[in-house]
């Protein structure tokens, strides 16, 4: 379903959303398959690849109820504890606007002009510069920021920022966010634990005793065909080969599912940013800041893939979700009207630089500019006074100043 409009795309994101719950159920279906396979390999090694296959598909109908309950267990696990769960990933902690009053009132006035609840505000500690909006209803929205991102950043970009991330929840992309993180999630925990079972297995004490034997017993008679080796040990070789084929292709299928997610996504928050805070200018800024800072460290990538920027990337930009920060500024100018001020440097890093100036001003022999703006009566140092350097020019605040209304 292609998406034209907000609307369209909104309607376009719960349809795949149902889909990618419907493709949940079909791979842990393949992964179930797969399981059975490798289990009548186990239980006799010297079967043909008929039967293994007869079999495995036996074994599926078999446990089709239980499979079809353990995903059914999982979405709903996931539905209510998904956000505990990424709080337990990220440290992520949940603020009210006595702690954090300026970014508790930026995200209230922005949820006050788009005309949606309030979601929940948490802050994670972190060195990176980043956020993310996390829930699948009203109740469990919450919008996630690094504590460096609020060092960085300033109102403006701060709001910019808070408002990509409501877009995100205005236009469904958070929800799809979340189930394509559970599908992710539910197939490589089964497909981790497939191969772990698997490669644990004693196979001295169950099939791999037969296939010695299968072997020993072809090399003595050199009568056998190869249609007898193939009924033995070597369709079993050939179902494990194929056991492992569909893990592989259900894990694939699992990241391959991200590509659902149209990348065009992060272009309409962005827009949609712009148009609730009317400044394209601290989008562009923001991102700039962001940009090549938003690593979260420890971080899965389900969760990077939730982020305002996504700086992982996997065969050539094939699997990444969010589109260059450059094309999302382009797209910025082009169609906003922004400005581009180019690659933003942090108070952060120019440390060094700034700690050579302040050495500088130290050992030059000028003296250091006076303080702008009135005088403060409260100071008891004559020197502190804006007129301390200059005394044979009377300013209003001296008593003997003379001033439009004569001396005072």
């Amino acid at each position: 379903m292609a998406a034209y409009g907000l609307y369209t795309h909104i309607a376009s994101n719960r349809l795949r959303s149902m889909l990618l719950l419907a493709g949940l159920f079909l791979l842990v279906y393949v992964l179930v398959y797969a399981g059975a396979l490798l289990a009548e390999v186990v239980i006799n090694g010297n079967a043909s690849v008929d039967y293994y296959l007869a079999a495995a598909l036996s074994d599926l109908i078999k446990v089709l109820p239980f499979a079809t309950l353990g995903a059914a267990l999982w979405i709903v696990i996931a539905y209510f504890f998904h956000q505990s769960i990424i709080d337990a990933v990220t440290g992520g902690a949940e603020v009210t606007r006595q702690e954090q009053p300026r970014l508790y009132n930026l995200l209230e006035n922005l949820c006050i002009l788009r005309g949606i609840p309030m979601p929940k505000l948490k802050i994670m500690e972190s060195e990176a510069l980043n956020a993310f909006a996390t829930g699948l209803n009203r109740r469990q929205y919450a919008v996630t920021v690094t504590s460096s991102l609020l060092k960085a950043l300033d109102d403006q970009e701060i709001e910019a920022v808070l408002g990509h991330e409501l877009t995100h929840i205005r236009n469904g992309d958070v929800q799809m966010m979340v189930i394509a993180v559970i599908i992710a999630g539910a197939v490589g925990f089964f497909g981790e634990l497939f191969f772990r079972l698997f490669t644990n297995l004693e196979w001295s004490r169950s099939g791999g005793s037969s296939w010695s034997s299968s072997s020993s017993s072809s090399s003595s008679s050199s009568s056998s065909s190869s249609s007898d080796r193939k009924s033995s040990g070597g369709g079993a070789i050939v179902i494990i080969i194929v056991a492992v084929a569909l893990i592989l292709l259900a894990w694939l299928l699992s990241q391959i599912v991200k590509l659902a997610l149209s990348r065009s996504r992060e272009l309409l928050a962005d827009a949609g940013s712009v148009e609730l805070t009317k400044n394209p200018d601290a989008m562009i800024s923001a991102l700039r800041k962001i940009e090549g800072r938003g690593e979260l460290p420890g971080a899965t990538s389900a969760v990077m893939e939730l982020c305002v920027d996504n700086p992982r990337e996997g065969f050539a930009d094939l699997f990444a979700t969010h589109p260059s920060v450059e094309s999302r500024i382009e797209a910025l100018v082009k169609y906003a009207g922004g400005h581009d001020p180019g690659p933003l440097a942090l108070p952060t890093d120019n440390a060094n630089g700034m700690q050579e100036q302040s050495a500088e001003a130290e050992s030059s022999p000028n003296p250091p500019p006076l303080p702008s703006g009135p005088w403060d009566p409260s100071r008891d140092s004559d020197e502190m006074r804006p007129d301390a350097a200059h005394k044979e020019q009377p300013t209003p605040w001296r008593n003997d100043a003379v001033g439009p209304w004569g001396r005072h």
